[in-house]
This record gives C-alpha cells, sequence and structure tokens, in this order.
C-alpha cells in the first residue's frame, strides 16, 4: 500500500487565516491530507494560539479541492456532545465533497476542562469515548438515535444533511484493550508512535489491511541552532508523552512541567534544521510498521511558508522516493 504524507494545521501555533492560507499553499505543494488539531488552549503560551477547528475546517473544505481532511483529534467525550460531533462530521462531508474523516480520541484536560465537568480517570475515558464512537456511528449511518447509555442522553437525534459518501471514522489507540473496543465501529487507526504490534492487533480486528495515521514532528529550518531554540521554545511538552500530557490543565502546568527540559533533549526526538534526509528517517519508522498515512508537524508559525516551499522541491520528493 503506498504510504501518502499530510501536512498538519496547528491550530495552536497559527491563526485561522493564517491557517486557511498555509492549507491552500500545502495542497498545491503536493501534500496528500491535511490533519487538524482542535483544541481549547495550546500547550505553552509561547504557541500563542487555539481558533475554533471547525470553523476553519469549513473554511479550508472550500479553499482546497483535492486533500483529504482529517480532525486529528477531536475529543467527542465531554466539551462536546457525541451528538454535536456527529452532526459536525456530516456537514464537513457535504463541504468538503467526501474528503474529511472523523478522529477521535479520549482527549486533554487541557482542553477538556473548560466545560467545568472535572478530568475522569483514563478507564472511564475510554468507556466514555466507546459509548460516544457508538453514538457517532449510528447517526452517520442515518439512524434515528435515542439513546440512555452509561454516560450519555441521546432524544431523538437524527441528521438531516447527510454526505453520499459516509463519513469514515478514524480512532486513537493505544493497546489491544482500546483497539477490541474501537475497530469494529471505525474505519482507520490513529497513533503517533511507529508501533507494529498495534497495527498487526488492528489488522487483525479489522480482518485486514486498513488505513493507520500517524505523526510526526519536525523543525525544519535554514539554521539548526535556530530550529533546535524554536523547537525547544513551542514544543518541549511533546517529551512528556502522552500519559502525563493528557493530565495537565493548562499551559501553566505544562510550563511547570517541562522547565527542566534542555534545548538538546528536544533536539534528540525532533528532527532540527535543513537536513532534509533527517526528516525521512524521522518519518521511516512509520511506513515500516504499515501506517498508511503520516503527517508532519512543521513546528513554527513562521516557517510555514518557506518549509512548504522546500516540502514541495525536496521534502516530499525524498520522503516518496525512500518509501518506494
Amino acid at each position: 500500500m503506498t504510504t501518502r504524507f499530510g501536512y498538519t494545521l496547528m491550530t495552536e501555533q497559527s491563526g485561522p487565516r493564517e491557517l486557511v492560507r498555509y492549507a491552500t499553499l500545502a495542497e498545491e505543494a503536493g501534500f496528500d491530507l491535511e490533519v487538524m488539531s482542535d483544541h481549547y488552549f495550546p500547550w505553552l503560551e509561547e504557541q500563542g494560539h487555539a481558533g475554533y477547528a471547525w470553523s476553519m475546517l469549513g473554511a479550508v473544505s472550500q479553499a482546497t479541492s483535492r486533500v483529504d481532511l482529517m480532525t486529528y483529534v477531536t475529543c467527542p467525550i465531554m466539551r462536546y456532545h457525541p451528538a454535536v460531533v456527529a452532526q459536525k462530521a456530516a456537514t464537513m462531508g457535504i463541504l468538503s465533497d467526501g474528503r474529511f474523516t472523523l478522529g477521535l480520541g479520549a482527549g486533554e484536560n487541557l482542553n477538556e476542562h473548560v466545560v467545568g465537568r472535572g478530568w475522569p480517570p483514563v478507564n472511564v475515558r475510554h468507556e466514555m469515548l466507546a459509548e460516544a464512537v457508538e453514538i457517532i456511528d449510528a447517526l452517520l449511518g442515518g439512524e434515528d438515535v435515542s439513546w440512555s447509555g452509561q454516560h450519555y442522553r441521546v432524544d431523538s437525534a437524527r441528521l438531516w444533511d447527510v454526505p453520499e459518501q459516509r463519513v469514515p471514522i478514524a480512532c486513537a489507540v493505544s493497546g489491544r484493550q482500546s483497539i477490541e473496543t474501537l475497530a469494529p465501529r471505525s474505519q482507520a487507526m490513529v497513533a503517533v508512535e511507529p508501533d507494529a504490534d498495534l497495527v498487526r492487533m488492528w489488522d487483525g480486528v479489522k480482518g485486514g489491511p486498513t488505513r493507520k495515521v500517524g505523526q510526526v514532528p519536525v523543525a525544519w529550518g535554514r539554521s539548526k541552532d535556530e530550529a533546535v531554540e524554536r523547537a525547544h521554545r513551542e514544543f518541549r511538552w511533546f517529551g512528556g508523552g502522552w500519559k502525563v500530557n493528557a493530565e495537565l490543565p493548562g499551559p501553566a502546568g505544562f510550563a511547570g512541567a517541562t522547565q527542566f527540559v534542555r534545548p538538546e533533549d528536544v533536539a534528540d526526538s525532533i528532527p532540527c534544521g535543513p537536513d532534509v534526509d533527517a526528516i525521512v528517517e524521522a518519518v521511516r519508522p512509520f511506513w515500516e510498521a504499515g501506517f498508511t498515512d503520516v503527517a508532519l508537524v512543521q513546528i513554527g508559525d513562521e516557517t510555514q511558508e518557506e518549509f512548504l516551499k522546500v516540502a514541495q522541491a525536496e521534502l516530499l520528493p525524498a520522503l516518496r522516493e525512500a518509501a518506494g
């Protein structure tokens, strides 16, 4: 299966108008898909943005015509009710002419605490996600849904505007339990680590190969020192891992948790500087593990336009040649 390469529209580091412009430039550069984060807060104050993803996705759907679009990922358990997520996804399916995939995950305290309902333990969050996916799946399938479950109630819901091509669901998973729970109602897998075991487990439950979408942060730049400094300034939160990151309540918490992370620590995990081959090698483990799609995160708003030019001229050809 041919590996497809994507561009991440990072709502935490760029404003809404800029992201729509980058979306058009990324399509022109030759990326196959564009994924968008869905946050209420940035991880760090230095990033400085957190526009409403669904408004921007609607604009991007009209500014582009070819690339696939995807949330990476939306949390449907607290800040949004599952019935409303289904409605948004169906509308995006229409606006994008079938190019949209609904990426779902169990979320982060960073974004969900704003509705004042606290932050449940991880096992409860996974129960909530499984129930939410079941509701969303039924609504996207055109069903009239009334639901009285452990975590949600739905009263006589139906989607009145649905695309001709059903919106596929992609779910973020981390192990066998989440795969066995979510794979039956999902068409694609999301994971941030190039774990071949996850791929095998997913395909085993699905009964054959399906789509798997990963993501890799990079800090391309003409100067390696500047790129390392930028990656440290805006992406040092990344090293904590999702088990930690999901629990922190806001940018101040991430700043405190990462106060002792050094620039060289970030550079050890994120390719920084002008070396295109280093980016290729950072992405390679994903296609070798069996991922079909890999979205790049270019760190730093001020670098996006130059990065996209380099991606078109050098990086995408190098990635496609290496991936075969």
